[in-house]
């Protein structure tokens, strides 16, 4: 069970059946998280990819606080009917499209098609870290993200990242939240008109 903190749907409880095995962020997590990114973005006007979305519970608090856009990737058939169930039950099923896929097949599908301010990632805990590398590489090396876009991570405390774009780390207990900038715009400009 995980709480929506803010927004339309302001302290509502979201239960998944007993049966998923699912590690929503905490709530303490998730409200340090939101502090950050409220003071950075308008929720209004932003869109976000949600990569191992699990039952929703950052994608939930995106739409609640009011994002108009929100893409929520997750390889469990169970787990994305439950999605799109609560999307609809919670009237939020123009804002949420729920995309059934392998993380790392979808990034590689969908390179260069469209760019986010937020891409969020919730991997599971025991994925190795050379997958993590992975990770960073295909959405930062495929224009997931826009010029004043932020990809976050969401890992175990103890794994800790060295990666260029980096900029900041935040540790809630065993939980961390690592932040990565865009990769800079390389200036391709060809300056050879000097006739």
């Amino acid at each position: 069970m995980y709480r929506i903190i803010s927004g339309k749907w302001k302290a509502k409880k979201i239960a998944a059946p007993r049966n998923f095995d699912v590690r929503p962020t905490t709530d303490f997590a998730k409200e340090a998280l939101f502090s950050i990114l409220d003071n950075k973005y308008d929720m209004q006007s932003i869109s976000v990819l949600d990569l191992f979305a699990g039952i929703g519970s950052i994608t939930f608090e995106f739409a609640s606080r009011g994002c108009q856009d929100v893409t929520s990737v997750e390889m469990n058939p169970k787990h994305t009917s439950f999605l799109n169930s609560t999307a609809s039950e919670l009237g939020f099923s123009l804002q949420v499209n729920v995309q059934r896929g392998d993380v790392f097949d979808w990034l590689k599908k969908f390179r260069n098609k469209k760019s986010f301010e937020i891409v969020f990632s919730d991997a599971p805990f025991e994925m190795e870290e050379k997958k993590y590398y992975e990770l960073l590489s295909l959405v930062l090396n495929n224009k997931y993200l826009k010029p004043n876009g932020i990809l976050i991570v969401e890992h175990q405390s103890r794994l800790k990242f060295d990666h260029p774009n980096l900029i900041d780390s935040r540790k809630y207990g065993n939980v961390s939240f690592s932040f990565f900038e865009p990769n800079k715009e390389e200036n391709t400009e060809i300056t050879d008109n000097q006739e």
